[in-house]
């Protein structure tokens, strides 16, 4: 066999790896995702770990400080965007009182932990996570009259 045949037999080889890894492990699989919306977690009905992302609902957060530990609700809609009455919320409890710095109310979160079913549900995490916000976002101005 020649030099320039192995090569391509060689290439043909690698390419065909890097596809099969590619279609059983990228192809329509959720695997790779970071995180679940609260509305899908709660429709999945997960049990286990898992990651889930929403926003700190205003005046939600507790700190107890004998136990060391944080309560808050996440719910699924931004509380500046006008919904923070409706839609899905969820019980939080993380056993630290280390949270991160952009950790306060209206922050975009993501919650590594398990649900637990006992009487009311309640999330258990491990790790929370806050977005950094956005510096590009447009501020109001005020319009100057002349």
């Amino acid at each position: 066999m020649s030099k320039g045949t192995q090569i391509a037999v060689g290439a043909l080889l690698v390419a065909a790896l890097v596809g099969w890894y590619g279609w059983t492990s990228l192809g329509g699989s959720d695997a790779y995702r970071y995180y679940a919306s609260l509305d899908e977690f709660q429709a999945a009905g997960v049990s286990g770990s898992a990651r889930v992302h929403g926003y700190v609902a205003e005046g939600s957060i507790e700190r107890d400080l004998e136990t060391k530990t944080v309560r808050f609700v996440v719910q699924q809609d931004p509380p500046h965007a006008g919904t923070s009455a409706g839609g899905p919320t969820l019980s939080v409890h993380y056993d630290s009182l280390e949270t991160p710095d952009l950790f306060k109310n209206g922050a975009e979160v993501v919650v590594e932990g398990e649900l637990s079913s006992d009487g009311e549900p309640v999330f258990h995490a491990s790790k929370v996570l806050a977005k950094c916000p956005s510096k590009f976002q447009a501020q109001a101005t005020e319009q100057a009259s002349f």
